[in-house]
């Protein structure tokens, strides 16, 4: 899915992953931009080039529709164009199913976002969830990242409601 970037940001540090952040929704609770920098880059290699951006449903349902053949919007959606020297790719978070599988499942909206933007990173470095020893691969990844950023287990829903983020 291409992205509607008008101008490209210069790199500041070599080693420092390049995600640039769109919101093309103007619902509230939405992370900023420097949380969901840190949490895409959190799970980069060092040499990316990886746009987030946080849409509303109509958007996530005709990408879904167009991409992968269903007819619902759905949390999070990536598009990777290189693998290689340096990886590049596209991550689209649907706001409204983000905050309402957040709440569903008693989590924290910044916790759940953590969790997609480090899943779909994850995607982007060919990583899947098809296969039961992939899936666990996977998740024991998203596990060890999001820990490192101060978030609980995503897999182990609370039992006294939403969790808290650092």
């Amino acid at each position: 899915m291409p992205t509607k970037n008008t101008r490209t940001p210069r790199r500041r540090n070599d080693a420092e992953a390049r995600v640039r952040v769109q919101r093309v929704t103007r619902a509230r609770g939405v992370p900023g931009v420097a949380r969901l920098r840190l949490w895409a880059r959190a799970a980069c290699p060092r040499i990316a080039e990886i746009t987030l951006r946080v849409v509303g449903t109509g958007e996530a349902e005709r990408l879904n529709a167009r991409y992968r053949r269903r007819a619902a919007a759905t949390n999070v959606l990536s598009f990777g164009y290189e693998r290689g020297r340096e990886l590049r790719g596209d991550i689209v978070l649907c706001h409204p199913v983000v905050l309402r599988e957040a709440r569903s499942q008693g989590k924290t909206p910044a916790a759940h976002y953590a969790h997609l933007v480090v899943h779909g990173v994850l995607h982007l470095r060919g990583f899947t969830h098809a296969r039961r020893a992939d899936a666990a691969r996977m998740e024991a990844l998203e596990r060890r990242i999001l820990r490192r950023l101060g978030f609980a287990d995503p897999y182990v829903l609370p039992a006294d409601g939403p969790r808290e983020a650092r």
